[in-house]
């Protein structure tokens, strides 16, 4: 790892610790609907305008996206902000949430860091260091049959696109339902991949490819030796449909159930024409 980026993983450490200060100590007081079935609030906002100003300080050369409040989604390298993955979790008090801040080059993430407060979790990756938990190297789980493993697939889509994803995703659980030894909906990606790469979970499929919500993930699940793919095969990247990552021994068994469920529909395509 060069020694730019292991100053940038400091920062990100850094500007990750305010969010999750705020979070074990700030309560949420306002709820604003956005959107279909969706919502934030007004911690979403304290959050990221308090971490995009860190970061603008400490790097003022990098752009910033935050999901609350936008940006440039095209510049080549910028800081890519979740302030709270699983809001909807946050509001009803279920406890999987967290922070999620990445590096990317616009293609792929070159760090990520996801703090998890409720469950003293932090998670952070970078190339040259592997993937870290609370200061303990991690690594995926090296289950190898369908039987065994648990998998987790994102939740069920809102808006526009709703009713293609969700034909999807139901049909993903009719073809694991008979296979697979547990599935769960946790209702964050940020949950989701940071537990493949801890091996806690063995696979997770998510039916979307947001930058804020997957791009930490994304870092850490293959810096910790996950395989993180498109529906297709192809490696991940910003232009990935879908969000796979799998523990390697899994790879091929949830392949084959994708492609199954996926038949006919986009998502089987794999790819996209731009970055989100």
């Amino acid at each position: 790892m060069t020694t730019d980026l292991i100053v940038m993983l400091d920062i990100a450490l850094d500007a990750v610790r305010r969010g999750t200060r705020r979070l074990k100590t700030q309560a949420v007081q306002q709820v604003i609907a956005q959107g279909d079935r969706d919502a934030t609030t007004d911690l979403d906002h304290i959050i990221e305008r308090e971490i995009l100003a860190f970061l603008a300080e400490r790097t003022p050369g990098i752009d910033r996206f935050g999901e609350e409040s936008g940006g440039n989604p095209t510049t080549p390298r910028r800081w890519v902000l979740d302030p709270v993955d699983g809001t909807l979790n946050l509001v009803h008090g279920l406890p999987l949430y967290g922070v999620s801040l990445a590096l990317t080059d616009g293609i792929r993430p070159l760090l990520g860091v996801i703090s998890l407060p409720v469950l003293d979790r932090t998670y952070w990756a970078a190339p040259g260091i592997g993937a870290w938990r609370d200061g303990n190297l991690i690594e995926p789980s090296t289950v190898t049959g369908l039987p065994e493993a648990m998998i987790a697939i994102g939740d069920y889509g809102t808006g526009d696109d709703a009713p293609e994803r969700n034909a999807v995703a139901i049909a993903l659980h009719a073809v694991l339902a008979p296979l697979a030894g547990k599935v769960r909906m946790l209702g964050s990606a940020a949950v989701d991949l940071a537990l493949v790469a801890d091996g806690t979970l063995d696979a997770s499929i998510t039916l979307g490819n947001r930058d804020w919500d997957m791009a930490a993930g994304v870092a850490i699940a293959r810096a910790a030796g996950a395989a993180v793919t498109d529906t297709d095969g192809s490696p991940h990247d910003s232009k990935s449909l879908t969000t796979i990552a799998t523990a390697p021994g899994l790879t091929g068994a949830v392949a084959d159930i994708l492609t199954t469920a996926t038949t006919g529909t986009v998502y089987a395509s794999g790819r996209r024409a731009a970055s989100c």
